[in-house]
């Protein structure tokens, strides 16, 4: 097993990862000092890993366990599923020491996360992240929260888990697609601050995609030390916490647009990303080959590099604008001024900006 810790001063907590974690009952009642555990997950991940969960959690222990389960996709982020939560956890009279357990991917543990943050004003939760997306990066750090029609992640509070469980066996079931949409994150932490991760990721990937467990451990492992390592230093984002956003103002500007109906979360970083690294080109900093061998470890992981839809620059900037990032009416973007070193900025010519964009409107 391989461990992450967490150090934040009042709230700090352990990664765990391993292979057949979720059959650990003795580790996971070590974190757990309530009778009381709200579980939230969907339908499908419910059905493969639901009675394994509650086997652990109820293997010498009585405790009262609720279940809610979640519609599928990013459109469900919703306050309507906040809601369905909220009347679980009222309706069976769970208290201020109850725990609420997130099984599933970014979508449930974002909600569950949100619930958790603001039911009678703060309780505790656990990440349990079942697809790599949510094992390398939206369960660790605190962010939690629902979309709005207008845009993604605009309501939400911080608020840190008790803990986090990887099983890497859950990978085994996951839709290939899922697996893409974990890569651009992945990729992503090798490029903002880690090159020699991602000459690493260049060397191994192909053993990666095939998920052969030797290597999915460490890179989980590597990855969530990353985001730990930001996360301590930055927990509620005022600083270099904002290098984590690479790709994603453009991004989640194309998840908006497409109504959260075309791309996976991390299929639009993989295109918001390639956004950001060529107008890094354009200011300059980025060479072509930079450019180019970035697009091919994405291509090599199945991720898309360019818009398939019809979208225009001018709509995708001004959704860009709805973002959170966006301070005193300036929109922070963040680039890179050289394959593992990332840069904030907010002075950024608008001209680049399209011509960036529109590098990425259609396959050439």
């Amino acid at each position: 097993m391989k461990t992450v810790v967490v150090n934040l001063p009042e709230h700090g907590y352990t990664i765990y990862i391993a292979s057949g974690l979720l059959k650990q009952s003795s580790l996971i009642q070590s974190k757990i000092q309530t009778k009381q555990i709200c579980i939230v997950t969907n339908a499908e991940i419910a059905d493969l890993y639901l009675p394994t969960l509650v086997e652990s959690l109820q293997k010498n222990n009585e405790i009262s366990i609720a279940t809610v389960i979640l519609l599928e996709g990013e459109p469900n982020k919703s306050q309507s599923a906040l809601d369905s939560i909220y009347d679980c956890l009222i309706e069976n009279r769970f208290s201020r020491d109850c725990l609420i357990i997130a099984l599933g991917g970014g979508i449930v543990g974002d909600i569950t996360g949100f619930a958790a943050a603001s039911y009678q004003r703060g309780v505790d939760f656990i990440q349990i992240p079942t697809t790599l997306l949510a094992q390398v990066d939206s369960s660790v750090g605190g962010k939690t929260g629902i979309n709005h029609r207008l845009g993604k992640n605009l309501i939400g509070a911080f608020h840190q888990p008790k803990a986090v469980f990887i099983d890497t066996d859950v990978l085994n079931t996951l839709p290939p697609r899922e697996v893409t949409a974990g890569m651009a994150e992945v990729i992503k932490y090798g490029l903002i601050r880690d090159r020699d991760f991602l000459m690493y990721l260049d060397k191994k990937l192909d053993n990666i995609i095939q998920l052969d467990a030797k290597y999915l451990v460490e890179l989980i492992c590597i990855s969530c030390q990353h985001k730990a390592n930001v996360v301590e230093h930055d927990e509620k984002e005022k600083g270099n916490r904002a290098m984590l956003n690479l790709g994603h103002t453009f991004g989640h500007a194309i998840e908006t647009l497409t109504n959260y109906q075309t791309y996976l979360h991390g299929e639009a970083i993989a295109i918001g990303t390639m956004m950001a690294l060529e107008l890094s080109r354009l200011m300059g900093w980025l060479k072509d080959s930079d450019v180019a061998f970035v697009e091919n470890l994405f291509k090599r992981a199945n991720c898309p590099t360019h818009l398939s839809v019809k979208l225009d620059s001018a709509e995708i900037r001004q959704a860009m604008q709805r973002d959170k990032k966006v301070s005193d009416g300036k929109l922070k973007l963040i680039l890179l001024t050289e394959l593992g070193k990332a840069i904030a900025r907010s002075d950024i010519d608008e001209e680049l900006i399209s011509q960036a964009i529109e590098s990425r409107l259609s396959v050439h």
